[in-house]
């Protein structure tokens, strides 16, 4: 990414947020940011803003539905099944390569719905 600042902006959405585990998972709450700012737009004129804000709240919507619907949950524990509060529980997940075998994928469909979205209002803008 060519901005660093977006990727300032979502360094707390790991292990939830900033590692409370029983938050939504990072990878959901930083596509709810991404989605804020692709239907951004003045707030000058209220009645298109109101418009944008439908659509994004309509779009996160439909992103989280499906992640719970692909993945069965929504917060990290209950994804990743370790306490983060616990320093020997995130020492075990490190080790048991939870991260690379479930964390990569919940990014991943993150990624693939967000263009899903994008492709969607594009084609009705």
């Amino acid at each position: 990414m060519k901005n660093e600042d977006f990727i300032w902006a979502g360094t707390t959405f790991r292990g939830g947020i900033s590692g409370q585990q029983q938050a939504t998972c990072g990878a959901v709450s930083a596509s709810a940011v991404c989605l804020g700012l692709r239907h951004r737009c003045s707030l000058a004129d209220k009645e298109k803003a109101e418009q944008a804000r439908n659509a994004a709240n309509e779009d996160a919507g439909e992103l989280v539905r499906s992640f719970i619907q692909k993945f069965g949950a929504l917060t990290c524990f209950e994804l990743l099944g370790f306490n983060f509060s616990d320093e020997g529980a995130v020492k075990q997940a490190i080790e048991s390569g939870v991260f690379e075998q479930k964390c990569n994928n919940y990014v991943q469909f993150v990624i693939e719905k967000l263009y899903e979205l994008d492709d969607k209002r594009s084609v009705t803008e």
